[in-house]
């Protein structure tokens, strides 16, 4: 007799346990699981959490797709809007040897997870991160790891600071005790990802399999509503106060506060600048997460381009509404300031700006 399991995914345990949560019925949750269970030969389960919804509403926009045996809906009802809840729910229902999470609004590429297993085999790895692009074709060039990097990834080396959520494959043996930071509506991913780029753990890095593609079609998702910039820099306590971090290194500690001053602090001021300015509480809160950021890491302005320096050095002495210009050109590579780093003796560091923007453009 033939071996069922050789043939049939679900005749066997699970190798992966990939989470998905759902807190609309206008999610196109049909799409984001059909996407895994197509095409993958790897035993597989998604748990579908209902957040917040009642499970019959999640299923029957799911229709035929809910019937797969390797579907299972699960529900939590907390009242919180936090996507944290729902995938840490799933994760603590996961048995699997890996998990990984999937948003409802995304889908996988054909053969996505076959590829990530694949790798993790190949080199015994605790996560592999996946490849990331939208779905319009136009690649996600995070992280600007090493050029043909694709084995023992180093947070540092590798600036995986730069990818936040680990959607890929993580190992439960290593990091089942890793959660996203409850309660938050976003950045709740921060520390999660940080911990396992961190951790000295096996990293790899899927670079040329099929990837993990974002949507843009849907309107609601969390991490795109504006919020207060306190509320955005509530994972900070997270990261910043957690013995994990304080154990870390100089380098590792300024790798991640780099990270956090050129993306979130900077997009941050930008994004309320340009919609109608800081105000007076946006300003205060910058300040303290500033300062924060430069006391965990006082080297890290230094990494800056000069005009990003000059950015985070007006936020941090209360100076913020001199930057309105500064912002509006601090994206331009090709002038010199944005180029030479804050401290010019440190222009050639790993995360200052010519090594930075030379690592993203061979990153696809």
């Amino acid at each position: 007799m033939a071996d069922r399991s050789a043939a049939d995914p679900t005749a066997v345990e699970p190798t992966v346990d990939v989470i998905i949560a759902v807190h609309s019925a206008a999610r196109p949750i049909r799409r984001a699981v059909s996407s895994v269970l197509d095409g993958t030969r790897e035993p597989v389960r998604v748990s579908v959490v209902c957040h917040n919804i009642g499970v019959d509403e999640i299923r029957a926009n799911l229709a035929e797709v809910a019937d797969d045996p390797r579907v299972r809906l699960l529900h939590l009802a907390d009242g919180i809007p936090s996507p944290a809840g729902p995938f840490n729910h799933g994760l603590d229902a996961a048995t699997a040897p890996f998990t990984a999470m999937l948003d409802s609004d995304d889908t996988l590429e054909r053969g996505a997870i076959d590829s990530w297993m694949t790798l993790q085999r190949r080199d015994n790895a605790d996560a592999v991160i996946q490849r990331f692009a939208f779905a319009t074709g136009s690649p996600v060039r995070t992280p600007p790891a090493r050029p043909f990097r694709t084995a023992r990834l180093d947070g540092t080396r590798d600036r995986l600071a730069y990818r936040t959520r680990q959607h890929g494959l993580v190992s439960r043996e290593r990091f089942g005790d890793v959660r996203l930071t409850p309660g938050l509506r976003t950045g709740e991913d921060v520390e999660q990802g940080l911990r396992i780029w961190f951790s000295g753990a096996s990293i790899s890095f899927d670079r040329a399999g099929p990837g993990y593609l974002i949507h843009l079609d849907e309107q609601d998702r969390t991490s795109a509503s504006a919020k207060p910039v306190a509320e955005d820099f509530a994972f900070l306590d997270a990261v910043i106060d957690a013995p994990w971090f304080h154990a870390l290194g100089l380098p590792q500690r300024e790798s991640i506060a780099v990270k956090l001053l050129r993306t979130h602090v900077l997009d941050a001021a930008e994004s309320r600048v340009t919609s109608g300015g800081l105000s007076a509480g946006d300003r205060d809160a910058l300040r303290i997460v500033v300062r924060r950021i430069l006391e965990a890491s006082p080297t890290a302005i230094g990494v800056l381009g000069r005009r990003d320096g000059r950015i985070v050095d007006a936020l941090a002495t209360g100076r913020a509404d001199a930057i309105a210009l500064e912002l509006a050109r601090h994206r331009q590579y090709w002038r010199l300031g944005n180029v030479i780093a804050f401290a010019p003796w440190r222009s050639l560091a790993r995360e200052a700006p010519l090594r930075f923007l030379a690592a993203l453009a061979v990153t696809r």
